[in-house]
């Protein structure tokens, strides 16, 4: 029944998608946060369908600590499901993202029409860069930054390296970082084409405020926090107990 549901979600993606798309380009004369509307409306679609035709919910944990202004997102990274509920979960926002994602059809091309900060991951220092001097335009126009800081998607139950880019942007921006937990990929694996039913668990931690803090202290603070929790809220781990 899964496998049916994920075909049947397939493709109504295929359906959908490139209308979408080629409405995000023709918003390209507005602002960026007027953009940002008209293209979450398909990331807002996407979920209705996880929701009905995948059977695919979520809960948050937490939702009491996100702050008012402009903040960080660090987050666990598993599953493509968080890239679209965090648009619904966080006020608006944009992603830290490796470049070549942009020049996927369609999807990337709607994708850099959300004003993202698309880095060269070998470039090093100047990466690192460009995340601060663009980091700090998106926060000042009101945009959110959302991090991923494994750099990747890491399968349930494993870690990746916690790269220094978000708590370097932090330390250099001093905006708020909030640590983000969850299970997506014990629903929705990595490179997975079946969506398992259920409901995928969300948990924001209380905002960090990073100022006086170094990078990498910083950083060392929110993979703790991020790994514990993900323990905590694992499946796996509440079917052993």
């Amino acid at each position: 029944m899964a496998a049916l549901r994920s075909t049947l979600y397939m493709l109504l993606q295929i359906i959908i998608t490139p209308p979408f798309a080629l409405a995000t380009l023709l918003c390209f004369p507005l602002s960026p946060m007027q953009r940002y509307r008209v293209t979450s409306s398909w990331t807002k679609t996407m979920l209705f369908l996880l929701r009905y035709v995948c059977g695919l919910h979520y809960q948050i944990l937490g939702a009491e600590n996100i702050p008012k202004s402009p903040s960080i997102v660090l987050s666990k990274h598993q599953s493509a499901w968080e890239t679209l509920a965090f648009q619904e979960i966080f006020p608006p926002q944009v992603w830290v993202l490796k470049k070549e994602l942009l020049l996927i059809p369609f999807f990337g091309w709607g994708l850099a029409m959300t004003n993202p900060i698309a880095i060269d991951r070998k470039s090093g220092k100047k990466a690192l860069e460009q995340i601060v001097e663009q980091g700090k335009d998106r926060l000042q126009q009101g945009f959110w930054v959302v991090i991923f800081p494994e750099g990747t998607r890491i399968a349930p139950g494993k870690r990746g390296k916690y790269k220094i880019g978000g708590a370097w942007l932090a330390t250099h921006t001093d905006a708020k970082v909030v640590p983000v937990a969850h299970n997506a990929g014990e629903f929705w694996g990595r490179n997975s084409f079946v969506k398992r039913a259920g409901k995928i668990t969300v948990s924001i931690g209380k905002p960090i405020d990073p100022t006086g803090m170094e990078a990498n202290d910083l950083n060392v603070q929110i993979e703790n926090w991020i790994e514990a929790e993900t323990q905590r809220i694992s499946t796996r781990n509440q079917s052993r107990t």
